[in-house]
This record gives structure tokens, C-alpha cells and sequence, in this order.
């Protein structure tokens, strides 16, 4: 009796094991497909291991994607906490504007020197104060000239020659005197002396003691180097005139700016005394050297100025707008500047950050130009890269050093 209750005790036992291996198996199997903790757990372990990796790989629409040295991940709710903010490289139409300082000038090319032809005396001064608008035909003084007095009197005499000499039946005789009078003209047409004055000389048939000057030019009189009463002489500077129907506007341009700026290029200048308008004109000359201290070139704008706003030795703001066109760029907040180089980083999804060097060109208003190292239609970061940068530097020096493999940053 007592073997057979033993025999039992070890049969209910054996089915015990068996029953509590199954229901053990069953379990194990059910834990590995649907635990959400363990499969969490696991995830976390893959991104870590990633993030420790020289050269990551992300799986992304099916695809392997290679992210290169410095590449860091950052969750979504970390992203939000820290600002991050994402914008599109595209091509935009730039507009350049050079802000500058200008100085109003003469315009060279219309500032003339009244010189007589003729030497004698000053008797009357009509012209006798700087400023004085003087217009094209204008009286500007009269003149005593012994030498006029008498070649005036040889044309007279030569009139009254051809006159007898118009009378002789020899051809040669007549055409004589008409020389004379024509030699004896054109003395006085060398003179300055008008197709009027010879005409009145002819009537009055009294040679005139003086001889009025008059302007050839308009324009305002910037000097006066002649007084009543002096001796002048052929050639001397009496007057000197400019004309301020144009004037030019010289402004100073950086030594990085000068490549933008074109012959011909549009220009406008504002004035202090008149805020409210603009006068437009162009560049004409850009001087070929720079000055040393300021690093700037000089550069010429030309302007019609017909009711004389623009005076000389004004100062004036110049503006000169440079239309780039369409060019491929990205906000200013995408680039850190190290100063040796320049970087962006590129939304790689995923919460993947990748740091890529780039090639800028012109900088207008918020925007760079792209000429190298980004393609349209990539995304950067624009806000918070200063954060990331220093995440994915410390990732750099990280991996290198023993026991950092496997670093979590960005986590």
C-alpha cells in the first residue's frame, strides 16, 4: 500500500513539470510578440548603437541613407524645447541695395574758361559778381583795343576800295577789292567780333572804339579774374562758367561691393533739405584705384539736375539697386559662419541632423546665395543651429575617444 501511494505522488508531479513547461513556452512566446515596453527598449538600444556609428545608415521609404561624420538625432519634443525651425533652399530673385554717401560736384565736362582773343583794356564790366547766372549771348564786358580801332578802319577803307575797283573793266582789278574786304572781315571774325557789329560798322561807317564781349556759354560764374580798368591780354582767363543743368555726385564704394557696381548701372540720391524726393541718375566712371585707409574706390554718378536742387559740395545719400535674378539661396539664420568655413545643417528626417560645408556668394538683406554644397529643394535648419553645431561637434570628438562608441547625445 505504502509503494503504491508513492508510485501516484510521483505521476501527479511529472504532470505538473510537464503542464508548467507549456504554459511557461506559451507565455514567452506571447511576451516576445506584443510586449510595447521590451520592443521600446529595444528601439532605444538600435538608435543609441547608431548614434555612436562614424558613418550611420537610417532606413528611410525603403531605403538605406548614408549620414556623414557629425550627423546627430534629435527627438521631436527636444526639436520644440530648443526652437528648431526648418526652411527650403530655393531659388529667389535678389535684389541687392548699396547704401552709400555721396559729394555733388561740377560737371567737368561743362565748366568753360571766357578768354579774349584780343588785348586792351577793360572800360565796362557787366558781369562783375561770383553766382551770377549768365545766359548765351549775355554782354560780359567791353573792351578798348588800339588793334581793333584799326583793322576796323582797314575793313572800312577796303569797302570803300571795292567800290572803285568794282568800277574797272579789268576782271582781275574788281576781284581784287573784293579780297581786300573779305581779308579785313574775317581779322574781325577771329576777333569775336559778330556778323551785327560788322553790319552796324558797315552802316555807321565810323569804326567803334570798344568792342563788346559776349558769353558763348550758360551757365553760373564760378570766377571772375577780370576788374574795370585792367590790361588784358590775348588768351588771358577773364570768366570762368559752369553749367549745372548736369552735375556729378562722386560716392565711396567698398572693396567687396565693387564687383556688383556696372557702368551705365541705375543710381538715386536723396538730400537732407529735400527728404521727399529722389533724383535718379547712372554710373558713369568707376576709378580704377582704392584708398588705402578706408579700402574704397570712388565712383562716379552722373544726374540731370535742370532745376538746380543739386549743388555742389552737397552732400547726398546714394542708393544703387542691383537686380541679381533669380538665384539659388537660404536664409541667413541656416549659415554658422566659423570663419573659416561655412556650414548648414540638412534635415535628413527622422530627427537626423547632417552638417555639410557651403560655398556663399552675395549677402542680400536676410538671404545668402548658394553657388556650392546644397541642392534646391533641401531642407535646413534655420533657428537653434548654434545648438545643434555644438551637439555635433562634441558627437565628433566623442567618437574618437575609448568607451564613447555608443554615446545617446541628442536623446
Amino acid at each position: 500500500m505504502k509503494g503504491s501511494a508513492q508510485i501516484i505522488l510521483w505521476a501527479l508531479l511529472a504532470v505538473g513539470i510537464l503542464i508548467g513547461a507549456k504554459v511557461s513556452g506559451i507565455g514567452a512566446q506571447a511576451g516576445h510578440e506584443r510586449h510595447p515596453v521590451q520592443e521600446a527598449k529595444k528601439s532605444e538600444g538600435l538608435d543609441m548603437e547608431m548614434e555612436g556609428l562614424t558613418m550611420d545608415s537610417v532606413k528611410k521609404e525603403g531605403k538605406m541613407v548614408e549620414l556623414s561624420p557629425g550627423t546627430v538625432n534629435i527627438s521631436p519634443e527636444r526639436q520644440q524645447l530648443i526652437g528648431v525651425k526648418i526652411g527650403t533652399v530655393k531659388p529667389r530673385r535678389l535684389e541687392k541695395l548699396i547704401r552709400t554717401t555721396g559729394r555733388v560736384d561740377y560737371d567737368e565736362k561743362r565748366v568753360v574758361t571766357i578768354s579774349p582773343k584780343i588785348g586792351g583794356w577793360v572800360e565796362d564790366l557787366y558781369v562783375d559778381f561770383t553766382g551770377a547766372y549768365v545766359k548765351q549771348g549775355d554782354a560780359l564786358l567791353t573792351i578798348y583795343s588800339p588793334e581793333l580801332v584799326s583793322t576796323q578802319e582797314e575793313y572800312l577803307v577796303a569797302l570803300q576800295a571795292r567800290e572803285g575797283f568794282m568800277k574797272s573793266p579789268f576782271p582781275e582789278v574788281a576781284s581784287t577789292g573784293d579780297a581786300l574786304v573779305q581779308s579785313a572781315r574775317r581779322r574781325l571774325k577771329l576777333w569775336d567780333i559778330s556778323d551785327d557789329q560788322i553790319r552796324a560798322l558797315e552802316q555807321s561807317g565810323q569804326p567803334r572804339k570798344t568792342l563788346t564781349l559776349y558769353s558763348p556759354y550758360e551757365g553760373f560764374l564760378l570766377e571772375r579774374m577780370v576788374y574795370r580798368g585792367m590790361n588784358v591780354t590775348p588768351g588771358m582767363a577773364l570768366f570762368k562758367l559752369a553749367d549745372l543743368s548736369v552735375v556729378w555726385v562722386y560716392a565711396d564704394i567698398y572693396e567687396y561691393e565693387l564687383p556688383l557696381i556696372q557702368m551705365g548701372q541705375a543710381a538715386s540720391v536723396k538730400l537732407a533739405y529735400l527728404p521727399a524726393e529722389v533724383f535718379t541718375g547712372k554710373v558713369i566712371y568707376i576709378y580704377p584705384s582704392l584708398d588705402p585707409k578706408t579700402r574704397t574706390a570712388k565712383v562716379r554718378l552722373e544726374f540731370a539736375n535742370p532745376k538746380g536742387r543739386l549743388k555742389p559740395e552737397m552732400y547726398a545719400e546714394v542708393n544703387v539697386k542691383i537686380d541679381l535674378g533669380e538665384r539659388l539661396a537660404v536664409p541667413e539664420g541656416a549659415i554658422i559662419d566659423t570663419g573659416i568655413r561655412q556650414v548648414a545643417f540638412i534635415d535628413k528626417g527622422y530627427g537626423y541632423f547632417e552638417p555639410r560645408e557651403v560655398k556663399l556668394g552675395v549677402k542680400v538683406d536676410d538671404y545668402y546665395e548658394v553657388i556650392g554644397g546644397l541642392k534646391p529643394g533641401e531642407r535646413v535648419v534655420t533657428s537653434a543651429n548654434f545648438l545643434i553645431d555644438s551637439e555635433s561637434s562634441f558627437k565628433e570628438a566623442a567618437g574618437g575617444m575609448p568607451g564613447m562608441e555608443h554615446g545617446s547625445h541628442g536623446k
